[in-house]
């Protein structure tokens, strides 16, 4: 069954008192000092509980050359379709 009375605003804001947002929790990275979520890897280093789980470095150096390589794509395909001239009749 449904109660159909208004509920006051004193009401409502009673029932949202546990709606507010909260501070995230953060751990210390042992390798690097920064800060990351708990039982994650550190998103700054690729290190989780001493160990590297991943090699940021290399990931950042092969899409560095990736979009190198894209840019100079576009630029050579936008030198390649350079507008023919017209010849005059």
């Amino acid at each position: 069954m449904v109660i159909r009375m208004r509920h006051t605003r004193s009401h409502t804001a009673n029932r949202r008192s546990h709606h507010a947002l909260k501070s995230p929790e953060l751990a210390v990275c042992k390798n690097c000092g920064g800060n990351h979520r708990p039982h994650h890897m550190c998103l700054d280093c690729g290190f989780y509980n001493g160990k590297m789980v991943l090699d940021l470095a290399a990931k950042k150096s092969e899409r560095e050359a990736r979009m190198n390589a894209k840019r100079d794509a576009i630029k050579a395909q936008a030198g390649d379709t350079t507008p023919a001239p017209v010849e005059a009749k």
